[in-house]
Protein backbone atom coordinates (compact mmCIF):
# COMPACT_ATOMS: atom_id res chain seq x y z
CA UNK A 1 0.00 0.00 0.00
CA UNK A 2 1.75 2.94 -1.37
CA UNK A 3 -0.25 5.61 1.45
CA UNK A 4 1.92 6.05 4.98
CA UNK A 5 -0.11 4.94 8.07
CA UNK A 6 -1.71 7.63 9.93
CA UNK A 7 -1.22 5.02 13.17
CA UNK A 8 0.10 1.80 13.57
CA UNK A 9 -0.63 -0.17 16.50
CA UNK A 10 -2.90 -2.98 17.88
CA UNK A 11 -6.93 -2.98 18.61
CA UNK A 12 -7.76 -5.40 21.71
CA UNK A 13 -10.20 -7.56 22.23
CA UNK A 14 -10.37 -8.93 25.87
CA UNK A 15 -7.24 -11.24 25.80
CA UNK A 16 -7.13 -11.00 21.80
CA UNK A 17 -4.74 -8.54 20.06
CA UNK A 18 -5.00 -7.63 16.02
CA UNK A 19 -2.21 -5.94 15.16
CA UNK A 20 -3.42 -3.32 12.99
CA UNK A 21 -2.64 0.29 10.34
CA UNK A 22 -5.00 2.86 10.44
CA UNK A 23 -5.41 4.72 7.36
CA UNK A 24 -7.18 8.48 6.48
CA UNK A 25 -10.26 7.40 4.58
CA UNK A 26 -10.78 11.39 3.00
CA UNK A 27 -8.72 13.89 1.36
CA UNK A 28 -9.04 17.83 1.00
CA UNK A 29 -10.64 18.71 -1.58
CA UNK A 30 -9.61 21.40 -3.95
CA UNK A 31 -9.31 24.64 -2.40
CA UNK A 32 -8.02 28.31 -3.67
CA UNK A 33 -5.19 29.69 -1.57
CA UNK A 34 -5.02 33.90 -1.37
CA UNK A 35 -1.88 35.34 -0.83
CA UNK A 36 -1.94 38.85 1.08
CA UNK A 37 -0.21 41.43 -1.47
CA UNK A 38 1.38 44.59 -0.94
CA UNK A 39 -0.60 46.44 -3.94
CA UNK A 40 1.73 49.38 -4.56
CA UNK A 41 4.70 46.91 -4.78
CA UNK A 42 3.05 43.73 -5.85
CA UNK A 43 4.54 42.03 -3.61
CA UNK A 44 3.98 39.03 -0.85
CA UNK A 45 3.50 39.74 2.52
CA UNK A 46 5.90 37.74 4.92
CA UNK A 47 5.14 37.66 8.57
CA UNK A 48 8.52 37.40 11.00
CA UNK A 49 8.08 35.52 14.62
CA UNK A 50 9.07 38.49 16.86
CA UNK A 51 9.27 38.61 20.40
CA UNK A 52 8.24 42.08 21.93
CA UNK A 53 11.43 43.98 22.71
CA UNK A 54 13.70 41.96 21.63
CA UNK A 55 12.65 41.64 17.80
CA UNK A 56 12.61 38.55 14.96
CA UNK A 57 13.84 35.38 16.55
CA UNK A 58 15.33 31.89 15.49
CA UNK A 59 12.96 29.42 14.80
CA UNK A 60 15.46 26.69 17.12
CA UNK A 61 15.11 28.93 20.08
CA UNK A 62 10.92 28.52 20.13
CA UNK A 63 9.58 26.00 22.34
CA UNK A 64 6.18 25.48 23.45
CA UNK A 65 4.50 26.78 26.44
CA UNK A 66 1.65 26.70 28.42
CA UNK A 67 -0.06 30.31 30.15
CA UNK A 68 -1.03 29.05 33.60
CA UNK A 69 -1.07 33.15 34.42
CA UNK A 70 -0.52 36.26 32.26
CA UNK A 71 2.30 35.91 31.24
CA UNK A 72 3.68 33.28 32.98
CA UNK A 73 4.25 30.17 31.06
CA UNK A 74 5.25 26.44 31.93
CA UNK A 75 7.84 25.49 29.25
CA UNK A 76 7.71 22.03 27.75
CA UNK A 77 9.96 20.30 24.84
CA UNK A 78 8.82 18.15 22.30
CA UNK A 79 10.45 14.97 24.11
CA UNK A 80 8.60 15.48 27.36
CA UNK A 81 5.62 16.03 25.60
CA UNK A 82 6.12 12.69 23.59
CA UNK A 83 7.32 10.90 27.20
CA UNK A 84 3.87 10.96 28.38
CA UNK A 85 2.64 7.61 29.29
CA UNK A 86 -0.86 6.48 27.63
CA UNK A 87 -1.58 2.99 26.82
CA UNK A 88 -4.10 4.03 23.82
CA UNK A 89 -0.53 5.28 22.05
CA UNK A 90 -0.28 2.13 20.96
CA UNK A 91 -3.58 0.38 21.63
CA UNK A 92 -6.84 0.49 20.79
CA UNK A 93 -9.15 -1.26 23.77
CA UNK A 94 -12.82 -2.02 22.85
CA UNK A 95 -14.56 -1.63 25.83
CA UNK A 96 -17.91 -1.42 24.79
CA UNK A 97 -20.57 -2.40 21.81
CA UNK A 98 -23.52 -0.22 20.82
CA UNK A 99 -26.00 -0.21 18.12
CA UNK A 100 -25.09 1.74 15.41
CA UNK A 101 -28.39 3.56 15.58
CA UNK A 102 -27.52 4.84 19.07
CA UNK A 103 -24.79 7.31 18.46
CA UNK A 104 -25.84 10.54 17.23
CA UNK A 105 -24.74 11.90 13.95
CA UNK A 106 -23.41 14.91 15.45
CA UNK A 107 -20.76 13.25 17.27
CA UNK A 108 -18.85 11.72 14.34
CA UNK A 109 -15.92 13.62 12.95
CA UNK A 110 -13.66 12.08 10.80
CA UNK A 111 -13.49 8.04 9.17
CA UNK A 112 -10.44 6.33 8.67
CA UNK A 113 -9.28 2.87 7.43
CA UNK A 114 -8.45 0.05 9.27
CA UNK A 115 -6.33 -3.09 7.88
CA UNK A 116 -4.42 -5.85 9.68
CA UNK A 117 -0.37 -4.95 9.66
CA UNK A 118 0.37 -8.38 8.13
CA UNK A 119 -0.47 -12.14 7.42
CA UNK A 120 -0.81 -13.60 10.98
CA UNK A 121 -3.39 -10.64 11.95
CA UNK A 122 -5.26 -11.31 9.58
CA UNK A 123 -7.39 -14.47 10.80
CA UNK A 124 -8.33 -12.61 13.79
CA UNK A 125 -9.05 -9.15 12.09
CA UNK A 126 -11.23 -11.20 9.67
CA UNK A 127 -13.38 -12.74 12.87
CA UNK A 128 -13.58 -9.48 14.53
CA UNK A 129 -15.35 -7.64 11.58
CA UNK A 130 -17.46 -10.66 10.96
CA UNK A 131 -19.03 -10.38 14.25
CA UNK A 132 -19.61 -6.71 14.17
CA UNK A 133 -21.26 -7.41 10.65
CA UNK A 134 -23.35 -10.10 12.13
CA UNK A 135 -24.39 -8.95 15.63
CA UNK A 136 -24.94 -5.29 13.58
CA UNK A 137 -22.78 -3.66 16.33
CA UNK A 138 -20.23 -0.54 16.60
CA UNK A 139 -17.11 -1.11 18.94
CA UNK A 140 -16.10 1.76 21.08
CA UNK A 141 -12.65 2.68 22.31
CA UNK A 142 -9.78 5.32 23.09
CA UNK A 143 -6.86 5.81 20.99
CA UNK A 144 -4.27 8.66 21.15
CA UNK A 145 -3.14 10.11 18.22
CA UNK A 146 -1.30 13.37 16.99
CA UNK A 147 -1.72 15.24 20.59
CA UNK A 148 -4.57 13.86 22.03
CA UNK A 149 -7.04 10.93 22.91
CA UNK A 150 -10.50 10.21 20.56
CA UNK A 151 -13.16 8.49 21.91
CA UNK A 152 -13.42 5.85 18.35
CA UNK A 153 -15.81 3.97 17.12
CA UNK A 154 -15.05 0.72 14.80
CA UNK A 155 -17.70 -0.90 12.20
CA UNK A 156 -17.06 -3.43 9.60
CA UNK A 157 -17.00 -2.21 6.16
CA UNK A 158 -16.40 -4.06 3.06
CA UNK A 159 -13.23 -5.87 3.58
CA UNK A 160 -12.04 -4.04 6.26
CA UNK A 161 -12.89 -1.89 9.21
CA UNK A 162 -13.63 1.47 9.16
CA UNK A 163 -13.06 3.51 12.67
CA UNK A 164 -14.46 7.10 13.18
CA UNK A 165 -13.07 9.66 15.48
CA UNK A 166 -15.87 11.28 17.63
CA UNK A 167 -16.50 14.19 19.47
CA UNK A 168 -16.77 14.26 23.18
CA UNK A 169 -19.88 15.49 24.91
CA UNK A 170 -18.70 18.37 25.72
CA UNK A 171 -17.67 19.33 22.29
CA UNK A 172 -21.12 19.30 20.76
CA UNK A 173 -23.57 22.13 21.54
CA UNK A 174 -26.75 20.93 23.29
CA UNK A 175 -29.35 21.18 20.29
CA UNK A 176 -31.93 22.96 22.50
CA UNK A 177 -30.37 26.43 23.03
CA UNK A 178 -30.73 26.77 19.56
CA UNK A 179 -34.30 24.86 18.87
CA UNK A 180 -36.22 26.33 22.12
CA UNK A 181 -37.83 29.44 20.31
CA UNK A 182 -39.39 27.29 17.18
CA UNK A 183 -42.80 26.24 17.47
CA UNK A 184 -43.32 22.52 18.58
CA UNK A 185 -46.74 22.80 16.49
CA UNK A 186 -48.38 20.54 13.74
CA UNK A 187 -48.10 22.02 10.08
CA UNK A 188 -50.90 21.85 7.93
CA UNK A 189 -51.82 18.70 6.73
CA UNK A 190 -52.45 19.94 3.05
CA UNK A 191 -49.04 21.65 3.09
CA UNK A 192 -47.83 18.30 4.50
CA UNK A 193 -48.58 16.07 1.63
CA UNK A 194 -47.51 18.84 -0.66
CA UNK A 195 -43.99 18.47 0.72
CA UNK A 196 -43.90 14.87 1.06
CA UNK A 197 -44.94 14.40 -2.56
CA UNK A 198 -41.96 17.25 -3.33
CA UNK A 199 -39.18 14.72 -1.42
CA UNK A 200 -41.17 11.63 -3.01
CA UNK A 201 -40.05 13.13 -6.56
CA UNK A 202 -36.55 14.15 -5.65
CA UNK A 203 -35.44 10.92 -3.63
CA UNK A 204 -33.30 9.19 -5.61
CA UNK A 205 -29.77 7.18 -4.35
CA UNK A 206 -26.97 9.30 -2.98
CA UNK A 207 -23.83 9.17 -5.41
CA UNK A 208 -20.82 12.02 -3.74
CA UNK A 209 -19.47 12.34 -7.57
CA UNK A 210 -22.97 14.13 -8.58
CA UNK A 211 -21.70 16.79 -6.31
CA UNK A 212 -18.81 19.32 -6.82
CA UNK A 213 -17.32 22.73 -5.92
CA UNK A 214 -19.18 25.20 -7.89
CA UNK A 215 -17.55 27.93 -5.75
CA UNK A 216 -14.08 26.57 -6.48
CA UNK A 217 -14.99 26.35 -9.99
CA UNK A 218 -16.06 30.07 -10.11
CA UNK A 219 -13.30 31.48 -8.31
CA UNK A 220 -10.78 29.68 -11.22
CA UNK A 221 -13.30 31.38 -13.70
CA UNK A 222 -12.83 34.31 -12.18
CA UNK A 223 -8.77 33.94 -11.74
CA UNK A 224 -8.47 32.88 -15.36
CA UNK A 225 -10.52 35.86 -16.59
CA UNK A 226 -8.37 38.72 -14.76
CA UNK A 227 -4.80 36.75 -16.04
CA UNK A 228 -6.48 37.26 -19.78
CA UNK A 229 -7.23 41.40 -18.68
CA UNK A 230 -10.67 40.36 -19.13
CA UNK A 231 -12.72 43.33 -17.36
CA UNK A 232 -15.39 42.01 -14.74
CA UNK A 233 -19.38 43.30 -14.53
CA UNK A 234 -19.75 42.72 -11.20
CA UNK A 235 -23.47 43.28 -11.39
CA UNK A 236 -23.80 40.20 -13.80
CA UNK A 237 -25.42 37.21 -12.28
CA UNK A 238 -27.24 39.56 -9.55
CA UNK A 239 -29.54 37.31 -7.27
CA UNK A 240 -33.58 39.15 -7.92
CA UNK A 241 -34.93 40.26 -4.76
CA UNK A 242 -36.70 37.06 -2.87
CA UNK A 243 -40.29 37.23 -1.97
CA UNK A 244 -41.02 38.97 0.90
CA UNK A 245 -44.40 37.06 1.58
CA UNK A 246 -44.46 34.11 4.03
CA UNK A 247 -47.61 32.63 4.47
CA UNK A 248 -49.75 29.79 3.91
CA UNK A 249 -51.24 30.75 0.07
CA UNK A 250 -47.52 31.71 -0.82
CA UNK A 251 -45.99 28.81 1.07
CA UNK A 252 -48.67 26.06 -1.37
CA UNK A 253 -48.39 28.18 -4.45
CA UNK A 254 -44.68 27.70 -4.17
CA UNK A 255 -44.46 23.47 -3.21
CA UNK A 256 -47.21 23.20 -6.04
CA UNK A 257 -45.11 24.70 -8.37
CA UNK A 258 -42.08 22.90 -6.95
CA UNK A 259 -43.74 19.49 -7.57
CA UNK A 260 -44.56 20.80 -11.26
CA UNK A 261 -47.65 18.88 -11.40
CA UNK A 262 -50.29 20.95 -9.65
CA UNK A 263 -49.81 19.80 -6.69
CA UNK A 264 -50.83 15.79 -7.41
CA UNK A 265 -54.20 15.50 -5.48
CA UNK A 266 -54.98 19.05 -5.95
CA UNK A 267 -54.00 18.97 -9.80
CA UNK A 268 -56.27 16.06 -10.20
CA UNK A 269 -59.59 17.17 -8.42
CA UNK A 270 -59.48 20.34 -10.63
CA UNK A 271 -58.69 18.33 -13.57
CA UNK A 272 -61.83 16.66 -12.80
CA UNK A 273 -64.12 19.42 -12.82
CA UNK A 274 -62.33 21.34 -16.05
CA UNK A 275 -64.50 19.39 -18.50
CA UNK A 276 -67.68 20.28 -17.23
CA UNK A 277 -66.87 24.21 -17.43
CA UNK A 278 -65.63 23.71 -21.28
CA UNK A 279 -68.97 22.66 -23.10
CA UNK A 280 -68.64 25.33 -25.88
CA UNK A 281 -65.76 23.25 -27.12
CA UNK A 282 -68.26 21.78 -29.26
CA UNK A 283 -68.64 24.38 -31.79
CA UNK A 284 -65.33 23.85 -32.90
CA UNK A 285 -64.50 20.25 -33.09
CA UNK A 286 -61.72 20.41 -35.77
CA UNK A 287 -59.39 22.42 -33.98
CA UNK A 288 -57.59 19.17 -32.12
CA UNK A 289 -57.21 17.44 -35.12
CA UNK A 290 -56.18 20.34 -36.79
CA UNK A 291 -53.03 20.37 -34.08
CA UNK A 292 -52.34 16.81 -34.39
CA UNK A 293 -51.99 16.77 -38.37
CA UNK A 294 -49.08 19.73 -37.46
Amino acid sequence: MAARPYWKGQIRLALVSIPVEIYSATKSGATIAFNQIHEPTGKRIKYEKVVPGVGPVDVDEIVKGFQYAKDQYVLLDDEEIEGVKLESKKTLELTQFVEAEDIDEIYFEKPYYVVPADDLAEEAFIVLREALRRTGKVGLGQLAMRGREYVVSIKACGRGLVMETLRYADEVNKAASYFRDIADSDPDEDLLDLATTLIDKKTGKFDASDFHDRYVEALKELIERKKKGKTLNLDDGKDEKAPSGSNVVDLMAALKKSIGDGGGKAKAASAKKAPAKKTPAKKTPAKPAARKRA
